[in-house]
């Protein structure tokens, strides 16, 4: 799982149309994945850094919280229904949106395909 999240800032950088898609996102975004955090620093839609956690000192603007085997799922080339979107999983009940879910909206074609890149690595 940390390969394929370490993987999307160049996964990231590849794709010029979600560069442009995330072009005025400038936050922190925190993934946690069980009791593991990621900080994920955007810098105009870049990928700047990601910061592994846990950590009370760095502000993030919103956080997906999940479990290890449906973010396996999440990431299958065709995922299975409930596993295939960000806002499926809430729906099931396998993941959390915390934070400003207002700028997760704004912003959400971004986030999902973020998100997905790691699916084009298993298919």
């Amino acid at each position: 799982m940390l390969q394929e999240i370490q993987a999307m800032p160049a996964g990231l950088a590849a794709r010029p149309h979600l560069l442009r898609l995330g072009r005025l996102v400038s936050e922190t975004v925190l993934l946690k994945v069980g009791d593991i955090e990621h900080y994920l620093v955007f810098d105009k839609g870049a990928l700047a850094e990601i910061v592994p956690g846990p950590s009370k000192k760095i502000p993030y603007r919103v956080a997906l919280v999940t479990d290890r085997e449906a973010l396996e799922k999440f990431w299958q080339p065709i995922p299975e229904p409930g596993f295939h979107d960000i806002f499926g999983l809430v729906k099931i009940g396998r993941a959390e949106i915390l934070g400003d879910i207002l700028f997760l909206v704004k912003n959400l074609r971004f986030f999902k395909e973020l998100l997905a890149l790691p699916r084009e690595g298993r298919a």
